[in-house]
């Protein structure tokens, strides 16, 4: 049991990889908030996580909301051991179709949200906690269309940077999950059309040298070792589990 009597905050742990994380951590010990923006997957996630997991409504972006959901993990568990930052949206298209609006929420949303996110959880991590965050491939490489995506995903990262110096004195490890071409279910709120999307899918899938997307679960699995002791001498830095498409 890696993670016995561990507490784990997941954000956007209703579905997808998020999802998967939050069923692992408790089959290995570990007790489990979730949070999402939908309260009806919430509540069916909980139901499938099971060890007494609990759910808290919160959109990533909502940095009130996100505060409240710290505060009843604290209320209902105690200390928090691991934090992870996997919520995020997803607007994929040209420099030249992204508005404002696209910007905006796409910022709030997969930076400024997790930032505050953690600001409030940092005075109840224990020593030795984890933050772990969900960044991407994308920022490696200048994939057409990925402009404004790639950003968010790349300022996530460099906060992992910064974040293993500032609280090393608590013993605080600081890591990034970088996924590929996962069969999730943000594909579907990209405001593409499905042909598009499938093109798009289909794009992806052959550019991978294993020739196929990720699974939810072999994420799930790579989230595991970073915040579990497996990985006790790595900070700052992060793992890039994507098939190959990012390094070949």
């Amino acid at each position: 049991m890696k993670l016995e009597n561990k507490v784990a905050v997941i954000t956007g742990g209703n579905s997808g990889i998020g999802l998967a994380t939050a069923k692992l951590f408790v089959q290995e010990g570990a007790k489990v908030v979730i949070t999402g923006r939908r309260q009806e997957a919430l509540d069916e996630a909980v139901k499938e996580i099971g060890g007494g997991s609990i759910a808290v409504l919160a959109n990533a972006k909502d940095i009130d909301a996100n505060k409240a959901a710290i505060e009843k993990a604290v209320a209902t568990f105690g200390k928090i051991d691991i934090l992870f930052l996997n919520a995020g949206i997803a607007h994929f298209m040209p420099m030249s179709d992204i508005t404002e609006e696209h910007f905006n929420e796409t910022f709030d949303t997969n930076v400024k949200g997790p930032f505050f996110t953690i600001k409030h959880a940092i005075p109840h991590l224990n020593e030795g906690a984890v933050i772990l965050s969900n960044t991407s491939v994308v920022h490696h490489k200048g994939f057409a269309g990925s402009g404004i995506y790639s950003a968010t995903k790349a300022a996530l990262r460099s906060v992992t940077r910064v974040l293993a110096n500032e609280l090393k004195e608590k013993k605080i490890r600081t890591v990034s999950l970088a996924p590929g071409p996962v069969e999730t279910p943000i594909y579907g709120k990209m405001d593409m059309t499905e042909d598009q999307l499938n093109g798009m899918a289909a794009g992806f899938a052959a550019q991978v040298p294993l020739g196929r997307f990720g699974a939810s679960e072999e994420l799930a699995k790579a989230a595991l070792f970073l915040v579990s002791d497996d990985a006790s001498f790595i900070t700052g830095e992060e793992l890039i589990v994507d098939g190959g498409i990012g390094q070949v």
